[in-house]
């Protein structure tokens, strides 16, 4: 496919996304039927798609509109580079701009609109005060692809060093002591011997912090409470000699840990609701949220929020810490994360729980945010005094 005939399909599956589409799906049903489309057409489309959506109230401003025309047009002004050469007309090409196209540009006096919806901005500049400018303009941009080092199986050099091998260069990330940050050769990875041996797990940096600051000490029974695909649970069976539990209220998530557990070399037992028995000497709960903090990993999620949605997840939130606080025994940790960057679903929750829960007190509290190259992220651990 020609450039300007990726930009036609960009186009295209972003209408189908304005209809309420997720983005995933369209660009896959997209997939299946430009059977024509080669791997590097599809991952030249998807960056299109990806970084329009991390960006789409801004690119309808600079591109007078927002179709998929009028978000491809403020795009390609956004990156500087020349519509004419690619609304061109042409076979399979975008149609040559309109003098309404050409038109449309912002007002300087104005300028451009956060890339953040309108009725969050509020709750935002309340979480992230003077910071909120640099993380707005973080989350336009590609997230980083950072790993973690099994260092059941390697360390740190040695997995770079294996990684090299393959044509992937890393480097190392300040927020983990286990994170590597790929700088060249990504799309190598899952076929690179490293990760196919285990030697490394793809984890954002910050989510690995997260479990960098648990107590785990040899001998403890810990539980990750909201599991998902695993990456903490294998991580905290990493990071010490603890029996690891995992639970997710929709199993179906942790489907792929067991074959994750084996290539790493730990051990992770999937647990559903009725076998948690507990106490267990750490609770990790990393809750539902936003993923306000990960939005430039699944940007259509930032415009899908609505207020009744982040209720809702609140909601969830103070029922999975509830939940996660029973098991956990007395002195024991109870952890509790998130990958959001709202206040609401982080501090706000841990207080909320603290009113309504005598006996825990907090003892860490802590953030990670996209402006530091990371994910967003927030943790905070409580503890609940022994009885006598």
């Amino acid at each position: 496919m020609t450039p300007a005939a990726r930009v036609q399909a960009a186009i295209d599956i972003l209408d189908e996304i304005a209809t309420g589409k997720p983005a995933e799906q369209a660009l896959t049903g997209w997939a299946r039927r430009s059977r024509y489309a080669g791997s590097g057409d599809r991952a030249a489309i998807r960056d299109h798609v990806f970084d329009v959506l991390r960006a789409r109230a801004s690119l309808a401003v600079l591109g007078g509109g927002a179709d998929g025309r009028r978000l491809m047009l403020g795009l390609l002004r956004d990156q500087g580079r020349d519509p004419d050469a690619v609304f061109s007309g042409a076979r399979f090409a975008p149609a040559p701009l309109t003098a309404a196209e050409r038109a449309a540009l912002p007002d300087p006096a104005t300028g451009l609109p956060p890339d953040v919806p309108g009725w969050l901005i509020p709750d935002l500049n309340r979480s992230l005060g003077d910071r909120m400018p640099a993380v707005v303009a973080a989350l336009r941009r590609r997230a980083p692809v950072h790993l973690r080092a099994n260092l059941r199986k390697t360390t740190v050099p040695d997995a770079a060093a294996a990684l090299r091998k393959d044509g992937i260069e890393t480097v190392p990330h300040p927020a983990s002591e286990t994170a590597l940050e790929i700088t060249e050769g990504q799309r190598k990875l899952r076929q690179s011997a490293a990760y196919l041996d285990g030697l490394v797990e793809l984890q954002d940096a910050a989510s690995q912090a997260v479990t960098d600051l648990l107590p785990l000490r040899p001998g403890q029974q810990v539980l990750d409470y909201c599991a998902g695909g695993g990456g903490k649970a294998l991580a905290m069976a990493v990071h010490a000699d603890v029996r690891v539990d995992a639970h997710d209220i929709a199993p179906e998530r942790m489907k792929d840990i067991p074959v994750r557990a084996q290539r790493a070399g730990v051990s992770v037992r999937c647990l559903p609701t009725d076998r948690l028995a507990g106490p267990y000497d750490v609770v990790l709960c990393d809750a539902p949220c936003s993923g306000s903090g990960a939005w430039r990993r699944s940007p259509d999620a930032k415009w899908r929020l609505t207020p009744d949605r982040l209720a809702e997840l609140t909601a969830i939130q103070d029922q999975v810490l509830d939940r996660g606080a029973a098991l956990v025994r007395p002195g024991g940790t109870l952890a509790y994360a998130t990958c959001s960057l709202l206040d609401a679903e982080n501090r706000d929750r841990v207080q909320v729980f603290l009113s309504r829960t005598p006996g825990w007190s907090v003892v860490l509290d802590r953030h990670w945010r996209p402006d530091a190259g990371t994910d967003g992220f927030y943790t905070a651990h409580l503890t609940r005094q022994s009885i006598g």
